[in-house]
């Protein structure tokens, strides 16, 4: 029943809503049962003045007038109470009906306008105060609080009013949960959807991202992640077709040559076996790059650096490849500053050099060029390998780096992932620029803590 995430939200949110509606009318009883303490307050304080106004009465007339102590008790209605004044007998002396029925008609139709109080629903009851004077009690009052009608008016009127406010406030509240639990959810509930059917195989499932807050950065990391996998997949599926491509190709030529050898067909002698020989070879060629990718890709536990002279370093690299460069009637050319020295392994740096210098010279025709730059620039350093070749196509240049992917040229596609991997594990980038028919240039950016200028 509580699997649901929404109906989890949804509970959520209403128990907020509860406490907050219970937290309003814990905080008016609580406020009101404060004010009705200040109320009695000044209740005793009001009673004690009407004492002290019987009692200043009694001592200056000499005894209880009736006629006097009406005045008093008419004085007490317009304060809020109701009393009877008895003697030491026990005996009526005045009382607020009498009070009233005795007062003239002016004053009754003042005290109508002046005092309203509803004193048949009045709960208190009368409460006995003993009157003294210079120590001998003179008599008793009886005081009943009256409540005003205005009272009751207000404290209904306030009723109702928190009564409907909660009812509307609730509902709007609860509405709003059940909006914002489902918006809050439904992309959550999306991704599930997405990450189930990528789990079944579909890689081009994405989410729809229409908000901009974590969980719509969530959604957009998914549909990065669901991208990289559809590319995985596809090139994975290319790796299949071309390494099933390239091996059919050096096996069938051996079957062949093998079943001509046992067949009696094909002469066993040194040209056969040398064309097994060669076929032999580009498998293993093929094994070897293979691992090669694996080596490059544990090459970030296994780098030995040691601080490298740049220039000297590239320019052995060169010499090396001048020939084979000049065998192509391709011009290769070093432009490196003297004094430039780089933190790094220097297998693994060759390594990197030698792949982007051999696609540089497949991708050249005679007569072109190739040049290598090293450059400061920011405390960073750059090694750019450009070539004057074919360049790449646009549609390409994303997935030159993925493993296994290769344009029209053929071939495995692992050097320039190898090349990646081996910059990345220098905590290095790389980036290509390319124009179709113009050539290419790749530059790898080294950070500035591997970089030292000692010119």
């Amino acid at each position: 029943m509580f699997r649901s995430l929404w109906l989890k939200f949804l509970i959520l949110l209403l128990a907020v809503v509860a406490i907050a509606l219970v937290s309003t009318i814990l905080f008016r009883q609580f406020m009101l049962r404060d004010f009705r303490a200040y109320l009695e307050g000044e209740t005793e304080d009001r009673v004690y003045l009407i004492q002290a106004d019987l009692e200043g009465s009694y001592e200056r007339y000499g005894g209880w007038k009736t006629d006097i102590q009406a005045q008093g008790a008419i004085r007490a209605l317009m304060s809020g109470f109701e009393v009877r004044l008895t003697d030491l007998k026990g005996k009526l002396v005045i009382d607020t009906k009498s009070a009233i029925e005795n007062a003239s008609p002016l004053v009754k139709k003042r005290l109508e306008a002046l005092t309203q109080f509803n004193v048949s629903e009045s709960a208190d009851v009368f409460v006995p105060y003993p009157l003294f004077l210079a120590g001998k009690q003179i008599g008793t009052l009886e005081v009943r609080k009256l409540r005003p009608i205005r009272e009751d008016i207000f404290l209904r009127r306030s009723d109702r009013f928190l009564m409907l406010s909660m009812v509307i406030v609730g509902g709007i509240a609860v509405l709003l949960s059940i909006l914002f639990s489902r918006r809050l959810t439904h992309p959550v509930k999306e991704l599930a959807l997405a990450a189930s059917a990528i789990s079944r195989g579909d890689f081009q499932k994405r989410v729809a991202i229409s908000r901009h807050d974590e969980v719509g950065r969530l959604g957009e990391s998914f549909n990065h992640m669901a991208k990289a996998l559809e590319t995985q997949e596809i090139l994975r599926r290319k790796l299949i077709a071309d390494v099933a491509h390239e091996l059919r190709t050096p096996l069938g030529v051996m079957r062949g040559e093998l079943e001509g050898l046992m067949d009696g067909l094909i002469p066993n002698d040194s040209v056969r076996l040398q064309s097994l020989y060669d076929e032999t070879g580009r498998l293993k060629n093929m094994v070897d790059a293979i691992e090669e990718l694996n080596k490059a890709e544990a090459s970030l536990l296994s780098l030995e650096r040691r601080w490298i002279d740049l220039r000297s370093f590239l320019l052995n690299i060169v010499e090396r490849f001048r020939t084979r460069f000049q065998e192509g009637g391709v011009v290769l050319e070093l432009i490196c500053p003297e004094g430039l020295n780089l933190y790094a392994d220097p297998e693994r740096l060759s390594q990197i050099i030698l792949n982007l210098l051999s696609n540089a010279l497949k991708a050249t025709p005679s007569g072109g060029n190739v040049s290598i730059r090293a450059e400061l620039s920011e405390g960073r350093l750059g090694i750019t390998v450009a070539d004057s070749g074919s360049g790449i196509r646009e549609e390409d240049i994303p997935f030159i780096f993925e493993r296994f992917y290769h344009g029209p040229g053929g071939g495995l596609g692992i050097g320039l992932t190898i090349v990646k991997e081996l910059v990345e594990a220098h905590g290095a980038n790389i980036t290509v620029k390319s124009i179709l028919g113009k050539g290419s240039s790749l530059t790898i950016v080294f950070p500035v803590e591997v970089v030292h200028n000692s010119s």
